[in-house]
């Protein structure tokens, strides 16, 4: 291959960039990214860049040296609107199109929105650094009413954020408990009780039925008709991935981009990476986006060595892992919580909150949380194993 695109510049699009110099790869190779941005840092924005505490600039990934010695192109603020394999080239929004010989899709995920809320000022997601900005600002004008609508690990981390900077915050979530899709329903429970502990009002088992206000948010109504007044919305109600511009391209999508496990398409000279990438995963016994830091950087080994053989290669067998800090408390899980899979506290105490917890299925470690326990959490996570081998055993 003389020419490689990566459409998609955030850290899965960087760590393509440099698998494939580490790799050999020495051809041109061109970066498409629609936010103006270079790489930068994701987990920071609802955290410490939400506070105040750190610039854009320490977002940054990678430094001007390291960008020198990749030698891509990159051409930022530019959409990609249409792919054809055929053709080879990636259509951009403003008619360019780059001639290329490999592809890499890394266009990651966009955030849902609420219905009924375009214009509606106040009313926010966080996904980008302008979702960010836009959010800091307001969060550090003094206006008081903080609602969150989603108590997953975004919402929760904007939570935090907005408590420590002394702000009225009220959660609202729509199943009865929080996180037991990721955790279960205990240890859902148990993390989700963090809120609580810190003065955080916890609303469960309601959905939002509308916002009030007219050219600015001023409450939320919700499905049971109580009424939270609100200065600033944040919804964090889940994402969906970027793929829209892959239609009539050839390459299967289904909640994400469809791959086997060494991130290949199925479509000569793509693959993807990401999370937008949708491939099998052990531990969890079928295909799944895994939308975490770890994974982002792990693929793209996997899929430069793929792009470069043209031959799928074989992926590391590395449990899936992602961390979230609320409340002061660095929460980190491994692996997947199974069906089945039933929490045992073998470090610390709930009470605490600090402890660490190991889920067994068929008495196999599946998966382990940790709350406060790094040390000991990572060494735990190097014992579990998929979720398929634990039901043979």
């Amino acid at each position: 291959m003389r020419s490689i695109t990566v459409v998609g510049a955030s850290l899965a699009g960087l760590s393509m960039v440099r698998a494939l110099r580490a790799e050999g790869y020495d051809g041109e190779i061109v970066v498409v990214g629609e936010e103006r941005h270079t790489p930068y840092d994701r987990p920071p924005l609802s955290k410490d860049f939400l506070k105040g505490d750190i610039d854009a600039e320490g977002l940054a990934l990678g430094d001007a040296d390291e960008y020198e010695v990749l030698d891509a192109q990159w051409l930022l603020g530019e959409r990609a609107v249409r792919l054809d394999p055929v053709a080879r080239t990636v259509t951009l929004a403003g008619g360019r199109h780059v001639r290329t010989d490999g592809i890499v899709i890394a266009t990651g995920a966009g955030p849902r929105t609420l219905p009924g809320t375009d214009g509606l000022a106040g009313v926010h997601t966080l996904r980008t650094l302008d979702d960010a900005q836009a959010l800091r600002a307001e969060l550090l004008d003094g206006l008081p009413r903080v609602v969150v609508i989603g108590a997953g690990f975004i919402g929760a981390e904007v939570a935090s954020t907005a408590h420590r900077l002394g702000l009225h915050v009220t959660v609202v979530e729509a199943l009865p408990v929080p996180l037991e899709r990721q955790l279960g329903r205990e240890m859902g429970l148990v993390v989700s009780s963090l809120h609580s502990d810190h003065g955080v009002r916890l609303l469960c088992g309601t959905g939002v039925a509308e916002l009030i206000g007219e050219r600015r948010v001023a409450g939320v109504r919700l499905a049971d008709g109580r009424v939270l007044p609100a200065d600033i919305v944040v919804a964090g109600v889940g994402v969906r991935p970027n793929t829209d511009w892959l239609a009539g391209s050839g390459v299967q999508v289904d909640d994400g981009v469809v791959c086997d496990a060494g991130c290949s398409t199925g479509v000569p000279g793509v693959v993807a990476v990401g999370d937008v990438a949708r491939c099998p995963n052990p531990f969890t016994g079928r295909h799944a986006r895994i939308e975490h830091w770890s994974s982002a950087t792990e693929q793209a080994k996997t899929a430069a060595r793929t792009l470069l053989t043209g031959l799928s290669a074989p992926a590391p067998l590395t449990a899936p892992y992602f961390w979230s800090d609320q409340y002061q408390s660095r929460i980190q899980v491994a692996g997947y919580v199974a069906p089945g899979a039933e929490p045992e506290v073998v470090e610390g105490d709930i009470d605490s909150r600090t402890f660490t917890a190991v889920y067994r299925r068929e008495g196999t470690p599946v998966a382990v949380l940790s709350l406060n326990q790094p040390k000991f959490f990572n060494r735990l996570r190097r014992t579990l194993v998929p979720a398929a081998a634990a039901v043979v055993s």
